[in-house]
């Protein structure tokens, strides 16, 4: 029943006024803070820019075309440094939308003066290994970092006479900042700029900054519609496999895999080590694999290699065209082929989850090269990009006025006439179905730990009976002839594992101890934790379906109780919405406590094995590694099942305390703001919110 009280003035003649014009998703916020302000003065209930964004990570070797791809997606064709002799992108590099200003700018992370001074000692210490163990990777690419910021022969001095040139007293000023901001409008002065700080070159030494770089934050203009909640990762492909890259790829939400067309080799061995972190204990939803340079080709040895027949080959210009888009349709049915049973695509197992694109980034900036813009399947990964961004930005935008539409539910509930005693008794109702909603949680959760429990103890006993041989198999020295007591010695020094300079080589025996565990808990996460989908056993879809609003209710329908259910179901949504963003982030850490857990307990023997020298040292590492393993194997998968365990256990306490909490408040708020009385007619505007989020659903 309406209210009795004066309706107030409005300042528009008709409620559809406002939503006549176009209406992108950035005129249905705004006109949703607009109708908002008009009634409560509060326009901000979401900041956009605070939500995470989505990271698209791009990775491959060293000269596959990675930083030219992301050129020409975002459209600038000398943004990223490629196409020099040797590798270019140095550094881990963020590409992002500038929303700011119409300015190229770059968000440079730097190194502190003592983290750059313990990776100059830790430089030459390498350099000047003499020992038959020293690690030429590591030889390299200390070199690399010294030649390019000190210039040449730097490598040849001592560490006291490097400290003692005007030089290096330049640097540690330059370090006494912990960002550098490079920003331009003119995007040639910008690369140019900026490119001592991200480009690596081979070619000339001397006053090249990337040494001292953590990472950089490339933000560009005029990408709105592209990257306005995307973040483009380009990782290098060679180098010291560092911490900062480490952690950034593990959170990649979608990965583009480049592969060299011409060359068309898959390097299984460091896509399997990704996926693995990517898949269950990852945050990735999608893998895309990105054959590049597809313009690169020899047409004699193609048309011979692929038996083209004559009739199908023109002799004009477009034979190079013909063959091209011939290799292309054959490489995506290879790629397919080859992963058609893997553990990637049961991961990934929908057509949107496993794409293969074939792209040329030279085609699509040079016309001259006889492919149509469409042929180079670039504008294809954009137009996936700008359908990502925008599916963000309606989740964002209906987020909103749903919040919107809830704070109108609960003032229009005010206005309406209510039963006190009706009132009392709804929200004794409420807090009932609260607690009830919690035991059948509870229960969910208790037969999730049970079976976890009884993988785990599984996984436990074939870790404790396989481990030393595996153990054995993963260490022996026939794997790299000769030099293998190099790769053994760098492993230890990583804490266990080892990825060679370009990649070629990936040794992890952090990860091959925690086979077994992970193994056996793999079918729990990926019903836990489906990365999409239904299987009646998610968190997701136990959150989903929790409410405090039952059908069943006791008491008869009427408009005071329709707004107050209204106001409480936008609350659950945007809670269940927050609580989905964290429950990836639970699954991640409570998948990688098995192998942290075995980096924990084997630390102090790889620190020992990395310290052994002189003769006879491969086989002291070797046996030192085994009879840790050995002695520690009981107790130390004894105790990462432990932590397993722990962290489900904190994760369902969190998300149940959370649930009670917030709407214990909901249920509060509901309640003591309908004892209120402002008499304030906002039904017309609530019409107005529903018309904007039907505009959003179509």
């Amino acid at each position: 029943m309406a209210s009795q009280g004066t309706k107030r003035k409005r300042d528009h003649e008709s409620s559809d006024s406002s939503i006549e014009t176009t209406l992108t998703t950035d005129v249905i916020m705004e006109n949703a803070r607009q109708i908002l302000q008009r009634v409560t003065k509060i326009s901000d209930l979401i900041d956009k820019g605070s939500r995470k964004k989505a990271t698209i990570g791009i990775f491959g070797k060293s000269g596959e075309g990675k930083s030219s791809l992301l050129s020409a997606i975002v459209g600038k064709k000398e943004l990223l440094p490629s196409g020099c002799f040797g590798a270019c992108t140095a550094v881990v590099t963020q590409v992002e939308a500038n929303l700011d200003d119409s300015n190229y700018t770059a968000e440079i992370e730097l190194f502190s003066k003592e983290e750059w001074e313990n990776e100059l000692k830790e430089a030459f210490k390498d350099i000047k290994d003499e020992s038959e163990e020293r690690n030429e990777d590591l030889i390299e690419i200390a070199v690399e970092k010294i030649t390019a910021l000190y210039g040449d022969d730097a490598d040849q001095k001592t560490l006291e006479e490097l400290q003692n040139d005007e030089k290096f007293t330049e640097i540690e000023t330059f370090l006494s900042i912990s960002k550098k901001i490079i920003s331009n409008s003119n995007l040639s002065e910008f690369t140019n700029e900026a490119a001592s700080f991200i480009q690596h070159s081979e070619s000339s030494s001397g006053d090249w900054f990337w040494p001292l770089v953590k990472s950089v934050t490339i933000k560009i203009p005029d990408c709105h519609k592209l990257l306005e909640h995307i973040v483009l990762l380009d990782l290098p492909g060679t180098g010291d496999c560092n911490k900062i890259r480490d952690d950034l790829w593990k959170n990649c939400k979608y990965i583009f895999y480049t592969l060299f067309m011409k060359h068309f080799v898959i390097y299984t061995g460091m896509l399997k080590h990704c996926i693995e972190e990517l898949g269950p204990g990852g945050k990735c939803k999608s893998i895309n694999f990105i054959c590049t340079k597809t313009d690169d080709i020899n047409l004699g040895a193609y048309i011979r290699s692929a038996r083209l027949p004559r009739d199908q080959i023109p002799e004009d210009k477009d034979q190079k065209k013909t063959c091209i888009l011939h290799r292309n349709e054959h490489a995506k049915t290879r790629v397919k082929e080859k992963f058609e049973n893997s553990d990637i695509k049961k991961i990934f197992n929908t057509d949107n989850q496993f794409q293969v694109f074939t792209v040329s980034s030279n085609a699509f900036f040079d016309n001259s090269l006889n492919l149509e813009s469409s042929e180079t399947e670039i504008p294809k990964l954009q137009d996936d990009l700008r359908n990502l961004n925008k599916s963000i930005n309606i989740e964002l935008t209906r987020e909103y006025v749903n919040k919107a539409k809830g704070v109108l539910s609960l003032i229009h509930s005010d206005q309406l006439d209510n039963d006190k005693k009706v009132m009392e008794m709804k929200v004794i109702e409420f807090k009932k179905n609260l607690k009830e909603s919690l035991i059948e949680l509870e229960k969910y959760f208790k037969s999730i730990y049970k079976d976890l429990e009884q993988h785990l103890s599984k996984g436990v006993e074939e870790s404790v009976n396989s481990c030393v041989a595996s153990t054995k198999k993963l260490i022996a020295s026939n794997k790299e002839g000769r030099g293998f007591h190099k790769i053994l010695r760098a492993l230890c020094k990583n804490y266990g594992c080892y990825w060679s300079k370009n990649w070629d080589v990936v040794l992890d025996l952090n990860k091959s101890l925690a086979k077994h565990l992970h193994k056996n808990i793999y079918d729990d996460f990926c019903k836990i934790f489906p990365v999409t989908g239904k299987t009646e056993k998610s968190v997701q879809e136990q959150t989903d379906k929790f409410s405090i609003i039952q059908s069943d209710s006791a008491y008869p329908r009427s408009d005071i109780l329709h707004h107050i259910h209204n106001f409480i179901k936008i609350e659950e949504t945007k809670l269940k919405a927050a609580l989905h963003r964290d429950i990836v982030d639970k699954k991640k850490d409570i998948y990688s406590s098995i192998q942290i857990t075995i980096v924990n307990e084997m630390a102090s023997c790889y620190q020992q094995a990395a310290a052994v020298r002189g003769t006879g040292s491969m086989k002291k590492m070797q046996d030192l590694l085994i009879n840790t393993v050995d002695q520690k194997k009981e107790d130390m998968f004894e105790k990462a099942k432990t932590e397993v365990l722990k962290k489900f256990n904190h994760f369902k306490m969190d998300i149940k305390s959370t649930l009670e909490n917030e709407l214990q408040e909901t249920i509060e708020r509901s309640h003591t703001q309908t004892s209120k009385k402002k008499w304030m007619d906002v039904s017309r505007e609530i019409e107005e919110l529903e018309r904007l989020l039907d505009h959003l659903s179509d």
